[in-house]
């Protein structure tokens, strides 16, 4: 299935691009980030994350469907 992904912050910098879209057998964001893990190299876990499906928080376990968008958001700090 197309999913639509949305990098910030570390992720945008250890990906090298802010977005994209990748043909996925992910069913979930957890294998979906799985993968992507394998193909980037990502320093942040899936608990130091939270995830975003179609524009609202979703769990790790939620289904994915073709043309998704997600978001994985890292940890912020401000100041």
């Amino acid at each position: 299935m197309l999913i639509h992904l949305q990098y910030y912050a570390l992720l945008r910098e250890q990906a090298g691009r802010s977005t994209e879209s990748l043909q996925s057998p992910a069913a979930t964001p957890a294998a979906l980030y799985g993968e992507l893990q394998r193909r980037y190299p990502f320093t942040l876990t899936e608990w130091q994350l939270k995830v975003a499906v179609n524009g609202e928080f979703a769990d790790w376990n939620r289904p994915l469907a073709d043309g998704d968008a997600v978001v994985f958001i890292p940890p912020v700090a401000g100041g």
